[in-house]
């Protein structure tokens, strides 16, 4: 009995393995954030963060969008813009970030990608394409100084001069699927965190992973 029982167990942790596997296919889009504080003077390692992050609804629209013509939107994953979060948020313990989110609350400043770059089944960089891509930027010393903890993956129809916004409004709400993301800014991936504080000695690297 306990020899069929301990096999009736091995197959259902089996089963369910494979269930989560399937189900996590289902979800679609994925992405996971890696943030590192440096020192710009001596390079030290002031903090390392590693994050989950939330796709947003307007994600679908853009892709889709993307897949069905590849001159319009203008822009895929363009910039990464980070922002203080919402007023009267506890910057210590932040509201999770929900897929109905389609613009930072209180953005202070926005960064194109220094490098995209395919990555295989082992993490390593590739130049075939793969469904998995790294999305990577350093803010230096004196960009995004301040308390983050909010950040963000925006492109569509960007303005390819960054002190030129235009997001949908407001941030997070009812989501309406009848606005028109051809006029707008598109939130694709977005995140919120626990405070950190960026000094103006220091250097701000993201590499964001998104998985498809």
């Amino acid at each position: 009995m306990k020899y069929l029982d301990a096999v009736r167990n091995a197959k259902s942790a089996f089963f369910a393995t494979l269930a989560g596997r399937y189900e996590d296919k289902l979800r679609g889009p994925s992405g996971d954030v890696r943030m590192e504080l440096r020192n710009a003077y001596t390079g030290s390692l002031e903090g390392a963060w590693e994050r989950h992050n939330i796709v947003t609804l307007d994600a679908s629209i853009l892709l889709a969008r993307l897949f069905r013509d590849n001159q319009e939107p203008p822009e895929g994953a363009f910039v990464l813009a980070v922002g203080s979060g919402d007023v009267g948020w506890n910057p210590l313990s932040p509201p999770a970030a929900t897929n109905t989110q389609r613009a930072l609350y209180a953005e202070i400043t926005r960064k194109t990608f220094s490098s995209t770059q395919f990555i295989d089944t082992g993490g390593a960089p590739v130049a075939r394409p793969t469904n998995v891509v790294d999305l990577t930027t350093t803010y230096t010393e004196s960009e995004a100084v301040g308390p983050l903890v909010e950040m963000g993956i925006i492109g569509g129809n960007i303005s390819s001069n960054l002190l030129v916004k235009n997001p949908v409004s407001p941030p997070n709400g009812p989501y309406n699927a009848t606005v028109d993301l051809t006029t707008k800014e598109t939130l694709a991936n977005y995140l919120t965190f626990a405070v950190i504080s960026k000094p103006a000695t220091s250097t701000f690297s993201v590499t964001w992973r998104i998985t498809f």
